[in-house]
Order: C-alpha cells, then sequence, then structure tokens
C-alpha cells in the first residue's frame, strides 16, 4: 500500500469538502433582528429546531417572530409577505414525505404538524408558511 499517496488522497478529499455553516447563535439572531427593523428583543429562545422572539416593531406593537437558525430568516405574521393556507401547507408536507398528519396549527409565518415521517416515526415539524419548506423536523417520541 502507498501510504504518502494515501494520505495526499485523504488531505486533498477533507480539504476540498465544503464546510457546513453553524447555526446562528442567540446574539446573531439578536443582530439580524435589530437589523431588520425591530427596536427590542424581550426574549429569545431556541424551541423546536427554530429560534423564537418576542420583539418590539419600530411602532411600538409587540409580536412574536421565529428565525430560521440556518439563514437568519424573519418569519413575521404582519411582515407583508403572503403566508400558504392550509391546504397548500399539507399538499406540501406530503411531498415532503410526511403522511398521517394528526394535528396542524399555524404559528404565525410558519405551520406545525404532527405526522409520521416516511419511517413511521412520530415527528414535529415546522414549515415556512412562506414558501412550505422544512425548517425542522424532530422525533415526538423515542420509543414510538
Amino acid at each position: 500500500m502507498n501510504i504518502p499517496m494515501l494520505t495526499a488522497a485523504l488531505t486533498a478529499a477533507l480539504f476540498s469538502t465544503p464546510a457546513f455553516a453553524a447555526d446562528l447563535t442567540a446574539a446573531d439572531v439578536q443582530a439580524k433582528l435589530r437589523a431588520a427593523g425591530y427596536t427590542q428583543v424581550h426574549e429569545l429562545d431556541r424551541e423546536d429546531g427554530v429560534w423564537e422572539a418576542d420583539v418590539t416593531r419600530a411602532d411600538g406593537t409587540v409580536d412574536d417572530v421565529i428565525v430560521d437558525p440556518s439563514n437568519g430568516e424573519i418569519f413575521d405574521a404582519r411582515g407583508g409577505r403572503p403566508v400558504l393556507d392550509a391546504g397548500q401547507i399539507l399538499a406540501l408536507a406530503g411531498k415532503a414525505g410526511f403522511r398521517k398528519i394528526e394535528s396542524f396549527e399555524r404559528d404565525g409565518a410558519t405551520w406545525t404538524l404532527d405526522a409520521r415521517n416516511a419511517r413511521d416515526q412520530r415527528v414535529e415539524v415546522r414549515m415556512s408558511g412562506y414558501d412550505g419548506r422544512v425548517l425542522s423536523s424532530r422525533r415526538d417520541r423515542w420509543w414510538d
């Protein structure tokens, strides 16, 4: 076996593999929210695979928004963007491989579903209300 050649090949593969971006930190999310025009962030929690924030807008109104931890996209039901309806979300959930949807509800500009994934495991799914992409999918019960 040619050890130097193997070492060179492994080194090249290591450095040519794209790095995965780390999720945004709480400080990153606060900075994104302030840059988007929110004047105060009252509370910030990482729950169900997304950041949830209580914020004050420039007009003084207080509301909840959700932030995608991977790219900082802000989901604000009062942000002026149209939100998909229940029928559209259910169709997109089916296309994404989720079935046996037991419950779903709109949460601001996102949707939360309790469903079964392709492995027939119970999962809680958070979907973008703007385009229906899956923001997070987490097993609901480990024993199921």
